[in-house]
């Protein structure tokens, strides 16, 4: 009986031992899976527009909604480009902190978080591609927004300015 339980050890030290193994040689920012036979195109499902904190109009896009967890983990990855004119709203049941990552993203974004009151609470711009850095939101929020690196420095979109959105 001795004999069984140390090889069932050294099996178990053998195996934690290949994982942590694999766990290191992962690079930061190399992606975990690539998916490069799919494109995923933009669909159209409402629309978002940008007011300045006193309630001036910036810039509306079209945005693709992700609402449910599925749509949620799946965000912008494998996406080849996007439009300035696009982007995704996710949809959280309940605000509170919130954290993304550029796994699997292959483009630049800048991520907007908003609260419930559709308030910018923070913007990240000019995210990494691929990177497992994560991006808090440093404030409860209930909404994100993903737009093109460069959207909210071109269109002057700021913390404490607001959005508007629909679906269609």
């Amino acid at each position: 009986m001795k004999i069984v339980k140390t090889k069932i050890l050294s099996l178990f030290t053998l195996l934690l031992g290949i994982f942590l193994i694999s766990l290191i040689s992962c690079k930061d920012d190399e992606p975990i899976k690539q998916n490069n036979n799919v494109t995923v195109k933009f669909t159209k499902q409402g629309e978002l527009t940008f007011n300045s904190t006193d309630g001036n109009y910036i810039f509306t896009i079209g945005i693709e909604i992700a609402d449910d967890e599925s749509k949620r983990e799946q965000g912008l990855m494998y996406r080849d480009k996007m439009e300035e004119n696009e982007g995704m709203l996710f949809i959280f049941p309940e605000e509170q902190q919130r954290s993304f990552w550029m796994l699997n993203t292959m483009i630049p974004l800048d991520i907007i978080f908003v609260n419930s009151k559709n308030e910018i609470v923070k913007i990240h711009k000019n995210t990494t591609p691929y990177a497992k850095t994560s991006y808090p939101s440093d404030a409860p929020a209930q909404f994100v927004v993903e737009v093109i690196a460069g959207f909210t420095e071109k269109h002057n979109i700021n913390e404490g300015d607001k959005v508007v959105w629909r679906r269609m």
